[in-house]
């Protein structure tokens, strides 16, 4: 029968099922989930899934397709009703693109085949948690998209504040790149399955007025102050347990800090007026877009603050840091944009998604978001293509759009042309269209046209694979 294999993880973030026959793989699978703060338990079979999925759901879930007594591709429908909350991952060794293509589009995470490199699996496994049990509106989520450099960069470092929620943490980067973003994820991050349950506020520091910085901060008593009628809760208080998030930091009035460093040093607080101090047991979390070290030589900011803020930093990376992610962020702005008017999801020609890695954004994705967004207003309902007046651009560098690798095709942006060497008259293919095109293509010029041996090597019958050159008769003649 199945067995949990990590017993002692009672305070685990998520829950993970894993269905592997490969003991070593499935060793490897279990340490690096282990070290991401789940809690796997591992069926060697289908049977043993299963019996466990019958009376347990769980947060993230891994398949082998290939097992012992069966395919996990036969599996799929009824994991995912069981788990609608859960992403799937399929991991085999022999993949093939039909049920990839059907799984994709029944919702199947991602896509990996073996020999799997084990920071792709990192990456993927990261991004799967950032995205499970979020109920409701997760546009909170949108800059956490893509698999660059930066991005795994920044998800290892979240990873690393969130096993010390005792520590102190400074996020600095443009505006625009997303600091609140990150801020939101290192509290699910941190407090896993509670985060919905456990408080989370934020404060834009520039919005406050001066005067009101620490009655907002810590509270009022009644009478504190003229107009203070009642007791009022500060947002330190609200935050107990949970994360306290102060947004740009660096604008907090010189007469407030160092009330904010007294608060920070003994993690106490008073509300206004009052005479009982309480302890404060949160996470705090600061960000700037500004150069503190600089706003210290200023003299606008206190230099004993600073070392109390600057104790686990993060710099988030803008976007033109991480170009390669914008076709994968872009398809998860357009999506939450159509569901937001109404409208079906719009796609991108490929042009315009050259155009928009060639620019530098200085907004970042606050400006990436709305250029779509005006550019989704304008287009016409019966079209599926977006329409984008892009001429302003400056483009610095011009680059062609991300080709999604072969072996993943569930992480293929849905927004891009997905191989430049497309024929012209097929621009208009849907992106697992596009990918298999591709693959049918390469193909059939390795087996020198053979049907059968083709069809083999793609995963489809023969059947298949001609009614697939029905519809792309140039595949038969290996043109282009």
């Amino acid at each position: 029968m199945s067995t949990d294999v990590d017993h002692a993880s009672e305070k685990a973030g998520f829950s993970c099922l894993m269905v592997e026959d490969d003991l070593a793989f499935a060793a490897l699978v279990t340490q690096i989930v282990r070290e991401q703060g789940g809690q796997p338990t591992h069926c060697k079979t289908l049977a043993e899934a299963r019996a466990v999925t019958a009376h347990r759901t769980f947060d993230l879930i891994l398949l082998d397709n290939h097992l012992p007594d069966g395919k996990a591709y036969d599996f799929f429908d009824q994991l995912s009703r069981r788990n609608p909350d859960a992403p799937i991952i399929m991991i085999t060794g022999l993949p093939a693109l039909s049920e990839a293509i059907a799984l994709t589009r029944n919702g199947l995470f991602d896509y990996l085949t073996k020999p799997v490199e084990t920071d792709v699996l990192i990456a993927c496994l990261r991004r799967a948690r950032l995205r499970m049990r979020q109920p409701g509106n997760r546009d909170s989520d949108l800059a956490a998209f893509g698999n660059s450099a930066a991005m795994r960069g920044l998800l290892q470092q979240l990873g690393q504040a969130a096993r010390h929620p005792a520590a102190t943490v400074l996020f600095t980067g443009e505006s625009g790149a997303g600091k609140d973003i990150a801020a939101r994820m290192l509290h699910r991050l941190t407090f896993g399955d509670r985060a919905t349950e456990t408080p989370y506020v934020a404060l834009n520091c520039a919005a406050v007025p001066g005067e009101m910085f620490e009655a907002e901060l810590f509270g009022a008593e009644r009478g504190a102050y003229t107009g203070a009628d009642k007791r009022r809760q500060g947002l330190v208080a609200s935050a107990q347990g949970g994360t306290l998030f102060l947004d740009e930091i660096a604008e907090v009035p010189m007469a407030s800090q160092a009330k904010l460093l007294r608060f920070l040093e003994g993690r106490e607080f008073r509300p206004l007026g009052g005479t009982v101090s309480e302890n404060f047991t949160g996470r705090f979390v600061a960000a700037t877009n500004k150069s503190l070290h600089a706003e210290v030589a200023a003299g606008k900011f206190r230099e004993d603050l600073l070392y109390r803020i600057e104790v686990f930093t993060i710099e988030i990376p803008s976007l033109r840091q991480r170009h390669e992610d914008i076709p994968e962020l872009a398809e998860h702005l357009l999506k939450h944009l159509a569901n937001k008017y109404g409208r079906q999801t719009l796609l991108l020609r490929a042009e315009d998604l050259a155009a928009l890695q060639g620019y530098s954004f200085p907004g970042n994705v606050r400006e990436l978001r709305n250029i779509l967004e005006r550019g989704l207003l304008r287009t016409p309902d019966e079209s599926r293509w977006l329409s984008l007046d892009l001429a302003w651009l400056k483009v610095s560098e011009p680059r062609p759009p991300i080709i999604a690798s072969p072996v993943t095709a569930s992480t293929v942006p849905t927004v891009a042309i997905l191989d430049d060497a497309l024929p012209t008259d097929r621009a208009s293919l849907s992106p697992l269209e596009a990918q298999e095109y591709r693959m049918i293509r390469t193909a059939l010029r390795e087996v020198n046209g053979g049907i059968r041996r083709a069809a083999a090597k793609v995963g489809l019958s023969p059947q298949a694979l001609l009614r697939r050159l029905e519809k792309w008769p140039e595949l038969r003649t290996g043109e282009k």
